[in-house]
């Protein structure tokens, strides 16, 4: 298995990964929020590719010292296996090269099979509250 920078190709197959484990949105409100992020720093989109397969994804983002992560996603089939274990790592050593000092990441409250695996990680548990508006276009 090797993990590595998003390439356009890939695009199926991770839109098809996230539908899998339905962390889709929309097919329009993905493609759009990634386009951002390829546009902002394509450096941090990075998949993991197995046998020529994209069988994970995960998306980062910087603010200054601080960075995100987001929409991590590993095909069923291949979950428990060490690959968002990788995906994170990676992701989490690109943060590095680039000065970050703190990582964030949001997890939907209703998502909360997945806090012991990133606890696992080393990431702890914070009492934020999250608003979010969306505004219109």
């Amino acid at each position: 298995m090797i993990i590595r920078t998003f390439r356009l190709g890939d695009y199926s197959a991770i839109t098809r990964i996230w539908q899998e484990t339905d962390l889709d949105r929309t097919d329009s409100e993905s493609f759009d929020s990634l386009a951002k992020q390829l546009a902002w720093d394509s450096d941090l989109v990075m998949v993991a590719e197995n046998d020529g397969e994209v069988v994970g994804v995960i998306v980062g983002t910087i603010d200054g010292t601080r960075a995100y992560f987001y929409r991590l996603a590993v095909k069923p089939g291949e979950q428990g296996t060490g690959i968002g274990r990788k995906l994170v790592e990676a992701l989490e050593n690109r943060f590095k090269q680039r000065g970050v000092n703190h990582i964030l990441i949001m997890v939907n409250q209703a998502n909360q099979r997945v806090l012991p695996f990133y606890r696992s990680l080393g990431y702890e548990l914070q009492q934020y509250i999250t608003l979010s508006k969306k505004l219109s276009s």
